[in-house]
């Protein structure tokens, strides 16, 4: 961003008359600025001047001049404004909305100390530093002010952030300090964040970081964090000063920052994250900035000088015109005006992420705006000024619909987006595929509701016939609607309740979204809509306009007739207009806006006026549904009298009563109680009964145990039933009483069926039957007797039902009776009498199998009288009626089903049947099938008949053919074509002739009707080959007779359009021979025939057609260059005279090509072409005539001749004449040429000194280059070609050309030669000459290029002898290095230059290295070959080269080594390989040590005698490392511990493995492996139990043996869980046996290992004879636990069992090391006896460690 000078506000004075403090207002609307006289000027937002005021002082005695003012500010809506003085005051102005209005003090707060600076971020009370350092904050509603925080120094600036959040204070000691309102979730924190280096009068907090700047003339950014990361310095400029002010823009990315003469800009880049100064803004004279303030919309800056001048800035990053309607300023990257050039409003566009505007656009009706940013997208409506930015990666292919005035909705891949204007996070998505305005409807709380605080909902498209509707504050689906068709237009009502949508055949229906119900309420619908601000709806079907004005009930409608289309919906000033085109006019309808207001006041709660509007209205269905639906609210909030007047009104009496004596009992309660009468229980109930909820009632009055009460309203209701219920429920004592009046009343009332339920649910089931018979319900009383045994054994109460059941005509149910009490006779009457041939059957079947049959047919016959004749067919089938079962087949038109049957009947009968089904498939078109039947039924004409009425003439021919003969079959088709064809029925009479193969007839017929299509179409069927001679003939015959149009088309369809051109043509019918040239021949051939055309008509007319096609020059040069040269003159002379030189010359040309010389030379001349006459004769030799020519017509030309009669003159090798002519001509070049061709390079050379000496040097060398290619071409033969080259540079040293000569013997290669040694003479003589007759630099040039020559050849010793001629010593050297010959490079760099000696050496180490030369390199670079030993694995020979060298070097090539070993999985070779060279305490090797110590642990096998040697090399190894650490300054470190703990597990395991291979020692071996249990943490904790307890298995330590083998189980368990979290530790509850262990990775046991472990667990666990505890000692505590669990006493473990020593201990010298006596003599008792060297070994071990005696005695103290 850069400032632009825009207009000067207020002139500078003559002298310091200072600008106090300027200030923008928040509506950017207003300027205030504080002159030096103490006074406000406010200006517009354009800079005009447009009102002012004084200020005050705190106390008049003091004076107008006792005071300064340091501080000016607006409040946040603009009206107010604070003024900061230093005469201990703030003033607050109220000065209004308009200009003049009257300004008053407001509020004034006095202060203990000058206010130094003011600020009055938005939203905030207004906060101003004092000169005492505190920074405060005044409250213009409590006119209270308040110390925010204080500190010591002199308050200096005040900054906002740009959300008006948080504040800076600047002070005088260079401290700032920052405070937050609100950090907005930011965690910034507060308090002294930072010490600038001088007062920061100038402080900016922007939203990326603070500037700060000061008389030191440096700008400073801090971070959030307080630090600084970016310094401006002008210290150093001379004509910089002091920095005085600074500003931050709104959008808080650019900072302008004042001094003298000069305003700085500081823009923020999001990219780099830094501050960018871009060219800075100097004016001169301006003098210093004393005051800044930035307009809210970021548009305009504004600078106060110390002379009392205001200058007004223009901030803008760029400035673009949209649609010469919009003018949009960036004034930062984040933020834009976008201003309407109309009526010039303006909205300000802003990312508040800070993201960087990319482009803005302004849509739907240049109303809204839409831009992106990389992560956002900003939308805004311009017309409410309602602004959004939401996170958004957009694709670039979004569809943006504006037709919401609410809600913008994106659609982008299937996905539609919401984003509601106002709101900055998006309000719904959905998908879709249908993004159609009205397709879509949105809801977003459009009309208030009761109850309902937001109410936002869409209905929208799932797929075409689908509707969903869901809440979009939720996100829930509140409705799904399926439709049958398609649906092409939705809309909500306002409120969201109601759903209106269309389908594509026009009918409308309206979907209730709390009752899910969907109505179909009109068709033929054309046009629909709901009337805003209410739920009337307006809709047009076909000529009526309808009207619902009451859409709870959408029967009720209005229907207007119009006589056009509604186009428009108006509601305005109490005005509700339909507006109807009617053609010419268009036709304003008014509904009824009181039934409108209606709606309305219902929708708002307003009932008394919605009573008022029903009352002025007469009764009518419309007004009737009102009052109902009113009536519903109305009763729903319990607006009784309310209601009571709407029934009255719909004439139901006996409610209104009941609601008014409701209404009554309420007032009554009211008064007694005091409280609200509605929730009294008979009221509740009352209301409950009037809207039929019974059970409602009921539980109202059982709640309060009013019991009476609810059986009373039941009796009222006459709900017997339920009073009944109630009574038994409550154990009421009338209940008997109840049931008895409940049955009196059924029987008085004729309720016999009643009775009777009540009967049988009382178990008096013959009263039952007896009342059930007395209602006349005889089917009811058998049901009842069906289903008790006991009854049906009562014959007589079964005959009298039975009786009963006949006189109704029940037979079925009386058959039914007679079947179950076994009457089958009287039960078969019935069935039959009833018709119930299927009961009969099934009786027959069990009961009279004989008359089967005869029921069957019976029964088919029945079902063929009641026209059931599919039904029929199976019955007749059964009973063997076969021709009644085809007769009902076929009639009931089941015709498979009667061929069925037919195909298992004889012929004779089926033949009669098989005429009326082919009839049949006849007639439905299946003729095949058709064909079949008649086949059979021997009506073969009939067949044949039905094909050709058809038109299946093939099939009827094919018929024919099979039955009838052929000469019959053609002769009558032949027939009847003949006659179709006399009819005009060609079609079909082709068909025909077609059918019996004489298609020639047929292309007769149509050339004889002038069908010549159809005629073509037969031709290309039948004779493929005669169709272009077919097209031909016919159109010679129509263009004989006159019809040019058609023989076109056939000449054109015999692809011969040329005669069709030609046609025309020949008629004179240019036009039309043009147009079928140019369709059929393209370009060309149009040209051609407009040539023919314009040749034909000549003269003017020609001109006039060529320029009309635009073919004038075309045609001229088609003449030329078809010899017609007289039509070409003519149409140049005519019209393109320029054409005619052309014309001439391609005249002469073609006269030159026939001989004509002498007339070609005229037309060249004429063409103003005489030098081609002159080639012409060159060409043909006539020199005479072309000299002739070229002297009187073209004198350039005359050098062309005589070139030419050289070249000829070379040709017949007259070399003098030649060189004369060429001389003559002054082309000396030219004889040059031709000698070089004719290889007289002598010649050549002569002729070039002579006359071209300048290039006889290039001349020189090409000759030279000849030679070299020359020799090159030579090599086989012998060198011959080098020779020439040595003779040739002989002659040259002989002549003293010593340059030439050099450049001469280095041209001879190897390749020219077989032998090297002449190349080898003739560099070595180059370089002599060089070196001797050449300058210095030279002859070094010459060396250079020959020393990489001669070593290309192996001669690096001549090569390097040369060099070292020259002084080269340097690339000598590099010759002998490359040579091989070190002793002679060595030899000459130490002679010669000893600089070199050190790059030989480097040269021969890396000459070694590359070699592989390790003993060789070892002699100049140990270390290097020590690398080379260990890179190529020759470990022997490293190892035993490093000894020799000092300890450090060879213990890392002993690490080296090791790690090697490692990685290799031999472990125990690296173990001997520092049992070899000892272990140092070098930090660097502690993992190798570490890793060692892990895999020896890890090891299988290790349990026995024989692993006494790898764990006592261990053992050493730590000894070792732990004694080394111990005398380095590791000691006693965590480090040093964890190795003497590995030292004494190492010990551990070696004394076991000796201890193992003596008997007398094996309970020693058994302690140390329960000792090892101690040290779990470190071992593998499988290994360590499983070795414990096997080896106290074998020592019959059973009970330990058992708890360390079932430890090792849980842990397996454990390992294959991969969790140590469900292991029970119950067992080692009072151990030291660590709990805290790692889990091993793998399993340290075989399978088989571990079953034989597990097997002997089981059978110890099964047995119960173990008891699963650890042994304890006298102290109580587990015998291997070194602590004490009682008291906690630590003891020393026992150096040869690792078992703590707790009495009779034999002490070593070293601290901390005893043993157990009786363990220390078993020892030594062992290896006295054994002379074992393992437990001499450990002795011996023992004795170093522990500081022992060498020579160990039994001890019995």
């Amino acid at each position: 961003m850069q400032l632009k000078h825009m207009k000067t506000l207020m002139p500078p004075m003559d002298g310091a008359a200072k600008i106090c403090a300027v200030a923008f207002s928040p509506n950017s609307q207003k300027l205030g600025v504080c002159t030096s006289d103490r006074v406000i000027v406010l200006f517009d937002e354009q800079g005009e001047k447009r009102d002012k005021f004084s200020l005050k002082p705190a106390d008049a005695k003091y004076g107008k001049k006792s005071y300064t003012v340091k501080g000016l500010a607006f409040s946040g809506d603009s009206t107010k404004i604070a003024v900061g003085q230093t005469d201990n005051i703030i003033y607050v102005y109220k000065i209004g909305d308009d200009w003049g209005e009257k300004k008053l003090i407001c509020n004034k707060f006095v202060q203990q100390s000058a206010v130094t600076c003011l600020i009055w971020p938005a939203d905030q009370p207004i906060i101003y530093g004092l000169a005492d350092g505190k920074v405060r904050s005044a409250n213009t509603r409590t006119n209270k002010s308040s110390t925010v925080y204080s500190t010591e120094s002199y308050v200096v600036s005040l900054a906002a952030n740009p959300s008006g959040k948080g504040i800076l204070s600047g002070h005088a000691d260079g401290s700032i300090i920052r405070y937050f309102f609100d950090d907005e979730g930011s965690g910034d924190t507060q308090g002294k964040i930072s010490t600038h280096p001088s007062p920061p009068y100038a402080l900016a907090f922007s939203q990326n970081a603070i500037v700060a700047a000061g008389c030191d003339k440096r700008i400073i950014a801090y971070g959030r964090d307080g630090r600084s990361f970016q310094h401006f310095d002008y210290s150093r400029e001379d004509d910089e000063h002091e920095f005085t002010v600074a500003v931050t823009s709104p959008s808080g990315q650019n900072v302008v920052v004042g001094s003298f003469d000069k305003l700085r800009v500081l823009n923020w880049s999001p990219r780099r994250q830094m501050w960018e100064e871009p060219k800075l803004k100097e004016i001169l004279n301006l003098y210093t900035i004393t005051a800044l303030a930035w307009k809210r919309d970021g548009s305009r800056v504004v600078a106060g000088t110390l002379c009392g001048g205001l200058e007004m800035f223009d901030c803008c990053l760029k400035r673009t015109l949209y649609k010469n309607k919009f003018e949009i300023t960036h004034v930062g990257v984040s933020q834009a005006i976008v201003r309407n050039m109309s009526n010039n409003t303006k909205v300000m566009l802003k990312s508040h992420y800070g993201y960087e505007i990319d482009e803005v656009r302004i849509m739907g009706r240049d109303r809204y705006l839409v831009a992106h940013t990389s992560d956002t997208l900003l939308l805004g409506d311009m017309q409410s000024s309602r602004l959004s930015e939401v996170p958004w990666q957009g694709s670039g292919s979004e569809k943006y619909y504006f037709d919401n005035e609410n809600v913008c909705m994106i659609f982008n891949a299937g996905e539609l987006a919401l984003i509601e204007y106002g709101a900055n996070e998006v309000l719904g998505c959905v998908r879709t595929e249908f993004m159609n305005p009205h397709l879509i409807s949105v809801r977003l709380n459009e009309r208030k509701q009761k109850g309902v605080t937001d109410n936002k909902k869409m209905a929208y498209l799932i797929d075409l016939k689908t509707v969903a509707i869901i809440d979009i504050l939720s996100g829930l689906n509140i409705a799904q609607v399926d439709h049958d068709n398609r649906i092409d237009w939705l809309e909500l009502n306002e409120t969201g309740h109601k759903l209106l949508f269309r389908d594509n055949k026009l009918k409308l229906h309206l979907y209730d979204i709390e009752s899910h119900q969907k109505t179909s309420i009109l068709n033929y619908c054309s046009y629909v809509q709901w009337v805003p601000g209410s739920d009337v709806v307006v809709a047009q079907n076909r000529g009526n306009l309808c009207i619902w004005y009451n859409i709870e009930a959408p029967e009720r409608v209005t229907m207007v007739a119009i006589k056009g289309d509604i186009v428009d919906l108006e509601r305005k000033d109490g005005k509700t207009d339909v507006m109807v085109n009617e053609g010419v006019s268009t036709i304003a309808y008014t509904l009824d806006e009181e039934l409108i207001e209606f709606g309305t006041a219902i929708d708002d709660g307003d009932y008394g006026r919605a009573i008022a509007f029903l009352e002025s209205l007469e009764m009518s269905p419309e007004t009737e549904a009102m009052w109902k639906s009113l009536s519903k609210l109305a009763l729903e909030e319990h607006h009784l009298h309310i209601a009571e007047r709407c029934y009255s009104a719909l004439g139901n009496i006996a409610k209104a009563r009941y609601l008014k004596e409701t209404l009554r009992i309420a007032e009554e309660v009211a008064k007694q109680t005091g409280g609200d009468g509605y929730q009294h229980y008979k009221v509740r109930a009352r209301l409950a009964i009037s809207d039929k909820k019974f059970k409602e009632a009921e539980y109202i009055y059982l709640e309060g145990n009013h019991v009476n009460e609810a059986i009373e309203m039941y009796q009222e209701m006459h709900m017997w039933d339920e009073a009944i219920e109630v009574a038994d429920a409550k154990s009421h004592p009338e209940l008997e009483t109840l049931k008895k009046n409940y049955n009196q009343w059924l029987l008085e009332t004729g309720q016999e069926e009643a009775a009777g339920e009540l009967k049988e649910r009382e178990g008096d089931y013959m009263a039952a039957i007896n009342l059930y018979m007395k209602a006349g319900l005889p089917a009811r009383a058998a049901r009842l007797a069906a289903s008790r045994e006991e009854l049906m054994t009562n014959n007589d109460l079964i005959s009298r039902i039975a009786g009963a059941l006949i006189k109704s005509e029940l037979y079925d149910r009386a058959g039914d009776l007679y079947e179950k009490i076994r009457d089958y006779q009287r039960a078969m009457d019935c069935f039959k009498k009833g018709k119930d041939f299927r009961r009969a059957v099934d009786l027959a079947r069990h009961a009279f199998p004989g008359e089967v049959v005869k029921l069957e047919e019976e029964f088919g016959d029945y079902l063929v009288s009641q026209k059931q004749l599919d039904a029929a067919i199976n019955h007749f089938i059964e009973a063997g009626a076969t021709t009644k079962a085809v007769e009902a087949a076929i009639n009931s038109r089941q015709w498979t089903k009667a061929v069925q049957i037919l195909e298992i009947q004889d012929s004779a009968m089926s033949a009669g049947y098989y005429k009326k089904i082919a009839d049949h498939y006849a007639s439905i078109g299946e003729y095949e099938a058709a064909e079949k039947f008649y086949v059979e039924a021997g009506c073969t004409r009939e067949a044949v008949d039905m094909y050709n009425k058809a038109g299946k003439w093939e099939m009827a021919h094919k018929l024919a053919a099979t039955y009838m003969k052929g000469e019959d079959v053609s002769n009558l088709y032949i027939a009847q074509a003949k006659q179709l064809e006399d009819e005009g029925k060609f079609r079909e009479a082709e068909r025909l002739y077609v059918a019996v193969e004489e298609p020639d007839l047929a292309i007769t017929m149509y050339k004889k009707q002038r069908m010549y299509g159809d005629m073509i179409r037969l031709v290309k069927a039948h004779h493929e080959n005669l169709v272009t001679d077919t097209h031909l003939h016919l159109a010679k015959e129509l263009e004989s007779e006159g019809n040019f149009r058609q023989a076109e088309h056939h000449y054109l369809e015999g692809n011969d359009w040329k005669a069709a051109v030609n046609m025309y043509r020949g008629q004179d019918l240019w036009d039309e021979a043009y147009r079928v040239a140019k369709a059929q021949g393209g370009q060309p051939a149009a040209k051609q025939v407009a040539y023919l055309w314009a040749k034909n008509l000549g003269g003017d007319s020609a001109v006039k057609l060529l320029n009309k096609f635009g073919l004038l020059e075309a045609a001229i040069d088609y003449a030329a260059e078809n010899c017609a040269f007289d039509f070409a003159f003519e149409l140049c002379t005519i019209a393109m005279k320029e054409k005619l030189p052309d014309v001439h010359l391609k005249h002469a040309m073609y006269l030159e090509d026939e001989g004509k010389f002498a007339e070609a030379e005229q037309e060249f001349v004429r063409a103003s072409r005489p030098k081609e006459a002159v080639l012409m004769y060159v060409h043909n030799q006539d020199w005479d005539s072309a000299q002739r020519v070229a002297e009187a017509h073209d004198a350039d030309s005359v050098a062309d001749v005589l070139v030419g009669q050289a070249r000829f003159a070379f040709e017949e090798k007259d070399f003098t004449r030649a060189e004369s002519y060429l001389l003559r001509a002054q082309r000396p070049e030219l004889a040059i040429k031709f000698y070089k061709d004719s290889g007289m390079w002598q010649d050549a050379l002569r002729v070039c000194k002579e006359y071209l000496p300048h290039k006889l040097q290039q001349l020189q060398d090409e000759y030279d280059r000849e030679a070299v290619d020359r020799s090159g071409s030579g090599v086989q033969g012998g060198g011959s070609g080098a020779e020439a080259l040595v003779r040739q540079a002989r002659e040259w040293e002989a002549s003293g050309e010593h340059q030439r000569a050099v450049e001469c013997y280095l041209k001879v290669t190897p390749d020219m030669v077989p032998d090297t040694k002449i190349v080898e003479k003739c560099l070595v003589k180059a370089g002599d000459i060089a070196i001797k007759f050449l300058d210095n630099q030279k002859a070094q040039m010459i060396v250079e290029v020959v020393g990489p020559r001669l070593a290309q050849i192996k001669c690096h010793a001549t090569a390097a002898e040369m060099y070292l001629s020259m002084d080269m010593v340097r690339e000598g050297v590099d010759m002998l290095i490359t040579a091989g010959d070190w002793n002679k490079a060595k030899k000459v760099a130490k002679e010669m230059d000893p600089r070199l000696e050190s790059y030989v050496d480097d040269k021969y180490k890396e000459f070694c290295r590359d070699q592989g030369k390790a003993e060789d390199l070892a002699s100049v670079d140990v270390i290097g070959a020590l690398d080379m030993f260990a890179e190529k694995g020759e470990w022997s020979k490293c190892l035993q080269t490093a000894e020799q060298q000092n300890p450090k070097v060879l213990h890392k090539y002993v690490a080296l080594y090791a790690t090697h070993l490692i990685k290799n999985s031999n472990s125990l070779a690296a173990l001997e390989l520092y049992a070899k060279y000892g272990t140092p305490a070098n930090s660097q090797n502690y993992n190798i040590y570490k890793r060692i110590f892990t895999d020896m642990l890890n090891r299988r096998d290790m349990n026995k005698p024989e692993a006494y040697k790898a764990w006592a090399e261990l053992r050493d190894m730590m000894a070792d490392l732990c004694d080394n650490m111990s005398k380095s300054g590791e000691a006693n470190t965590s480090q040093h511990e964890e190795f003497e703990k590995m030292l004494l597990i190492a010990h551990y395991y070696a004394s076991r493995c000796a201890a193992q291979a003596q008997k007398s020692l094996e309970s020693v071996a058994g302690k140390l492996s329960v000792s090892l249990l101690r040290h779990t943490d470190i071992i593998p904790a499988d290994k360590a139990f499983y070795e414990a307890g096997i080896i106290c298995k074998t020592l019959g330590w059973e009970n330990m043996a058992f708890v360390f083998l079932n430890r090792y189980l849980d842990i397996s368990e454990a390992m294959e869980e991969g969790s140590l979290d469900m292991l029970d530790h119950s067992d080692f509850q009072d151990t030291d046996i660590p709990f805290e262990i790692p889990l091993p990775e793998k399993s340290f046991l075989t399978s088989s290992q571990h079953e034989e472990v597990k097997e002997w667990v089981l059978a110890v666990s099964m047995d119960r004879k173990l008891e699963q505890v650890l042994p304890k000692d006298e102290r109580g505590t587990y015998e291997a636990s070194l602590v004490a669990m009682d008291t906690g006493i630590r003891s020393l473990p026992c150096v040869v069992t690792g078992y703590p020593v707790l009495r009779n201990k034999v002490e070593f010298k070293n601290p901390n090391k005893v043993a157990n006596k009786d363990d220390w003599n078993k020892l030594l008792m062992a290896t006295k006896v054994s002379h074992s060297s393992e437990l001499q070994d450990v002795l011996k071990f023992l004795g170093t460690w522990c500081g022992a005696t060498p020579n160990p005695s039994f001890s019995f103290q």
